[in-house]
């Protein structure tokens, strides 16, 4: 099978710069630990939307409607995590050891300060935040929602501190500890919602202290570990506890344009959830179980994406585009392969996935709908509007990154959305159309992009 997908990828046009940099054993040792993680963390989302379903499809509501706010914040420090990693990347594909050192510190150093700033605004701000938002859902909805809020709120430092050693780990091509990490932090997350849910019979609250605690978990596990000297890279607490303005700006100059980016995208989505909030408790349950097996299927995108990083900034800092170029074709025909057949695959399983929900046969019917919708798109498209867009920001292309997903996101989503789901009377199922037709018209900018070069003259370090 390996040999096969080797044969299918393998782009026509070579490059002539010397001896490849990445091996198909090296990127395959990189891309099964990221997969085998993946599925880890969604198998987890799934386990804990069916735990809460047995609360009662008003706690379900709660939970998915709070989890697109909590979104934002973890989508900020991936930002950051994101854009030091590229940054680190380029610095070790340039054989610079001393200065990949400092920009793995000021990871760790901006997005503790980000996320103490995030979590005190929230603690302060956060039920308000709700009320604005969902002022119009169930009592027994906004309940939950304060709940569970306000308790993974507390989980900001950690989820920064997480992805910053993450980030790293991911950079050097050692994913396969990550993969080991996530799996610890996901098994204890799902023993505390056992728990939580079935012998404290706590709601909202038996899925958010589990998850709060297992990202405190992966935090010290990953610093931990980033401290070892023998990395390709590793964090020195010296340089981690002050700012330097030079290589912290060097990050933020990748890392803003990626956080504007998916802090919008994330906005929209809060919005959208606005709108959803007004259709009734039966499609904001339906929503909030589509949205866990839609982790499902991007599975392999979000998989792929910081191999892209990893891959492309090391060639890109070795000042070899050409590699770059080559590896980026390679990636893009291996990713869109597994993401066919994943996603076919995930409809196959569908009908055997949603018996296990303890909610009505109409919200049943409706994840079954949006599911199918979002797969489609989801294994043709989404490989070119994810992990492709990943390629150029490795190479240093962020802002043309920034504006097309704003456009597509912000505004031809959202509109569609609102156009599809209210004034056509379609409600989720417009909703998810209208994700399907952001993500192709985002690919074809990005291809065109791609193709026109411009990436490779960029300059990150």
């Amino acid at each position: 099978m390996i040999s096969f997908l080797e044969k299918a990828i393998e782009p026509k046009k070579k490059f002539s710069s010397g001896t490849r940099p990445f091996s198909n054993a090296s990127l395959w040792a990189m891309i099964v630990p990221l997969l085998i993680e993946q599925l880890l963390q969604v198998v987890v989302g799934l386990a804990d939307t069916l735990m809460v379903s047995y609360a009662g499809e008003a706690t379900v509501s709660g939970v998915s409607l709070d989890t697109m706010i909590y979104t934002i914040f973890i989508y900020l420090f991936s930002a950051v995590a994101t854009g030091g990693a590229v940054v680190v990347s380029q610095y070790l594909g340039s054989a610079d050891r001393e200065n990949a050192d400092l920009a793995a510190s000021q990871i760790f150093h901006i997005n503790a300060v980000l996320s103490a700033g995030c979590t005190a605004a929230m603690l302060l701000m956060g039920n308000a935040v709700l009320s604005g938002l969902y002022g119009s859902v169930e009592p027994a909805v906004m309940d939950a929602c304060r709940i569970y809020l306000r308790i993974v709120t507390l989980s900001f430092p950690a989820n920064a501190v997480y992805n910053a050693g993450a980030a790293l780990y991911r950079s050097m091509g050692k994913t396969r500890t990550t993969m080991y990490v996530s799996a610890a932090m996901n098994l204890l997350n799902v023993a505390g919602n056992a728990v939580g849910v079935f012998v404290l019979r706590a709601g909202a609250a038996g899925v958010a202290w589990p998850t709060t605690i297992s990202w405190y978990f992966a935090a010290f596990t990953m610093t931990a570990l980033c401290l070892r000297e023998e990395n390709d890279v590793c964090l020195r607490l010296k340089k981690a506890v002050s700012f330097h303005k030079t290589m912290a700006l060097r990050i933020l100059r990748i890392a803003v344009p990626g956080g504007i980016e998916n802090g919008l995208f994330q906005l929209a989505k809060v919005a959208l959830g606005s709108l959803i909030a007004t259709l009734g408790t039966v499609q904001i349950a339906a929503n909030g179980i589509g949205q866990t097996i839609w982790s499902f299927a991007a599975l392999v995108s979000v998989a792929l994406s910081p191999v892209y990083i990893t891959v492309v900034g090391q060639c890109m800092g070795a000042g070899d585009a050409d590699a770059a170029d080559y590896y980026m074709r390679k990636l893009t025909r291996l990713t869109v392969l597994l993401a066919v057949l994943w996603n076919a695959a995930v409809i196959l399983i569908l009908p055997a996935i949603l018996p296990l929900y303890d909610v009505t046969a109409e919200t049943k019917r409706l994840v079954f709908l949006i599911v199918v919708i979002h797969n489609l798109f989801a294994g043709i498209v989404q490989p070119f509007s994810m992990p492709l867009a990943a390629g150029l920001r490795a190479a240093g292309d962020v802002k043309f990154a920034m504006y097309s997903a704003i456009f597509c996101t912000v505004v031809l989503r959202t509109a569609l959305s609102f156009l599809l789901a209210l004034w056509l009377h379609m409600g989720v199922v417009g909703i998810a159309l209208a994700m399907g037709i952001d993500w192709t018209v985002k690919a074809a900018l990005d291809l065109a992009r791609y193709r026109g070069g411009r990436w490779r003259s960029m300059q990150v370090i």
